[in-house]
């Protein structure tokens, strides 16, 4: 596959490397390629936060075992920070700003992403932050997209991560300008994981808003909903919620990328 091998062109040039691993398809089948090549030294990354979903917390660590690779698990501190927590238009800055600060005093090695050509035309103020770090995307430099990532987890058997949704961190789903809280976000992971399993959709997503609450879904999310009907998953959602003290109107639409970002382009 020519796209793979252009890939590990890239690789080879690096004696040793520092792997920032989300759990997500694109860092994940990176860490995968890297690992398997002979002669270098990768190391993997993973931050452990209320802002990554349990599910690709559990992902690394079985992939990890599975390839062998050498692991750490890190706490980056973003919860620390008051601007992350305040959630402005570039969250995402101070949110890389902080793993790429810890990973870079944890190791000497080069930092490496999952960064592909596709996330280049999005507005992604991680970037910034990658490039003061002098962060490299092996992706970008072998000229790999996003397909062709997936493309290349199914042409190594990767089939869980080939179709693997896209899953950005919990605080996507907040809008800009609602304080990132911890308790918060778990409540978004669990109402998201509840409502996947009941009408079978592939991506959802809970959206926080200033005045409302948001259960965006697919296509077939939205059609199980039009089956099943709304009522009791709206009172099963708005007492998960009322749990937790967000006690705001709760509506179903159709899933649009980035909607929670209040900022001139789409992201998430």
């Amino acid at each position: 596959m020519t796209e793979l091998e252009s890939l590990k062109e890239v690789l080879a040039d690096l004696d040793r490397a520092a792997i920032a691993v989300s759990g997500g398809v694109d860092s994940m089948t990176l860490a995968v390629v890297a690992g398997r090549m002979a002669g270098a030294e990768f190391e993997m990354f993973h931050a452990l936060s209320p802002a990554v979903p349990a599910d690709a917390s559990a992902r690394v660590e079985r992939y990890a075992a599975r390839e062998g690779w050498s692991l750490r698990k890190i706490n980056t501190g973003e919860f620390d920070d008051p601007n992350y927590r305040a959630n402005p238009v570039n969250r995402c800055f101070y949110c890389k700003t902080n793993l790429y600060d810890t990973i870079t005093t944890e190791t000497k090695d080069t930092v490496l992403s999952g960064t592909n050509l596709d996330d280049l035309g999005d507005y992604r103020p991680g970037l910034d932050a990658a490039r003061s770090h002098g962060v490299r995307h092996p992706y970008v430099e072998a000229g790999i997209d996003k397909a062709t990532v997936r493309a290349i987890a199914r042409h190594l058997a990767l089939d869980d991560l080939a179709e693997l949704p896209a899953a950005p961190c919990l605080s996507s789903r907040v809008e800009t300008g609602i304080r990132i809280e911890g308790d918060q976000l778990t409540l978004i992971d669990a109402v998201e994981k509840f409502t996947a399993r009941r009408l079978g959709a592939h991506t959802v997503r809970c959206r926080i808003r200033k005045q409302q609450v948001v259960i965006e879904l697919d296509a077939p999310g939205l059609a199980a909903l039009g089956e099943a009907g709304t009522d009791d998953l709206r009172t099963i959602i708005a007492g998960m919620l009322d749990a937790e003290g967000i006690a705001k109107p709760l509506d179903f639409q159709p899933y649009r990328m980035g909607s929670a970002f209040l900022r001139p382009a789409a992201h998430d």
